[in-house]
């Protein structure tokens, strides 16, 4: 057996390193392969993957040979090309459900759209095993009637950071979160983030590439790597909103969903965002020496306490009806509030000079 890894995702994605939650495998059948139905050559091959998982897979159209998608019952045969998109394994911390307030933009039975709030974690871990998203999709989902034979469970397809407002998709049910990895690895999720980022960007519009991972230094950051061999791929398009004066506000698009992509992607081309203190955003790097307009932005920071970043909305193919779903959120108070006080100060700057 050949193990060919993937040229864009050199190994399987896991939580350290991606925002989107899935692992891909691609494997060459050896010539010598004994015909065998794929479920059982896959689970052999791939640690921790059930019988269930494998079929969940073949089902939603995530397993392809030879550049073409299979039925479950499919026989192996040598020298087959076999792609596979798992979405990935529950976690090994425990989640309990706690009855802490969400916002719920969108449910049906298959999947729940979420509104997260700026200073919630998305799932447990080290030092955060209570008051997660999780925890409060897992008490919502319990008070629920259900149907089905499945326990209820928040299956999360991807992530956003910490302090990062806006719309999450989530899954309800492993197919569809079978279904959603598999869109996230295609890359045809449509999400839009807005951001306030520091300094007057030249451009109007543009694309930012480089591959992030974990910077040598602080493993709690990402850095930019040129290296072809570092890192992974990573993609940003942007576009002009508003020049604001020091500061700029825009809206990106994001092609893969790396961990901190847009923070890191603009820090690497001078453009911290806002109030991002991991980043460098937290100190003032663009305007005037004055005393005012130091307390003036001192008085923004204190509006939006983190980085100014939103995730506004989010397109996707329905696992179950297979329709377009489009999703938008208008912008939280915090990042409004420092946005409007930015209009102010590029429209009256004298006073502040």
């Amino acid at each position: 057996m050949e193990f060919s890894p993937d040229p864009d995702i050199d190994q399987p994605d896991t939580a350290d390193d991606s925002n989107e939650l899935y692992e891909h495998f691609r494997f060459i059948v050896d010539k010598g392969q004994a015909l065998v139905r794929i479920d059982k050559y896959l689970m052999a091959k791939i640690e921790n993957a059930s019988r269930n998982r494998i079929q969940n897979a073949a089902h939603a159209g995530n397993i392809l040979v030879n550049d073409k998608v299979i039925k479950p019952n499919y026989r192996v045969k040598p020298r087959d090309v076999i792609s596979i998109v798992l979405a990935y394994p529950p976690r090994d911390t425990g989640i309990y459900p706690e009855n802490i307030p969400i916002d719920i933009v969108f449910e049906d039975a298959d999947i729940i759209v979420v509104h997260k709030a700026p200073g919630m974690v998305v799932h447990p871990g080290h030092g955060n095993f209570t008051g997660t998203l999780q925890n409060a999709l897992l008490f919502h989902m319990q008070q629920q009637e259900n149907d089905t034979k499945e326990e209820p469970k928040p299956y999360l397809v991807h992530r956003i950071d910490k302090d990062t407002s806006g719309i999450m998709l989530v899954a309800k049910n492993e197919f569809a979160q079978t279904r959603i990895a598999k869109q996230f690895f295609d890359h045809t999720i449509d999400r839009t983030y807005v951001a306030l980022v520091w300094g007057n960007i030249d451009q109007d519009s543009g694309t930012i590439t480089g591959n992030i991972g974990r910077d040598l230094r602080n493993r709690l950051v990402m850095s930019v790597y040129q290296n072809p061999d570092k890192g992974r791929h990573a993609v940003t398009h942007f576009r002009v909103l508003e020049r604001l004066g020091y500061v700029t506000l825009v809206e990106c698009r994001l092609e893969t969903g790396r961990t901190h992509q847009i923070r890191v992607h603009f820090k690497h081309i001078g453009h911290p965002l806002f109030n991002d203190e991991s980043y460098g955003g937290s100190e003032i790097l663009k305007g005037t020496t004055f005393t005012k307009y130091k307390q003036f932005v001192q008085n923004c920071f204190k509006l939006i306490p983190r980085q100014a970043l939103h995730a506004k909305s989010l397109g996707f193919v329905h696992p179950t009806s297979q329709k377009l779903v489009k999703i938008d959120s208008e912008y939280p108070p915090d990042l409004l509030a420092v946005i409007e006080k930015w209009r102010d100060y590029s429209s009256h700057k004298a006073l502040y000079e």
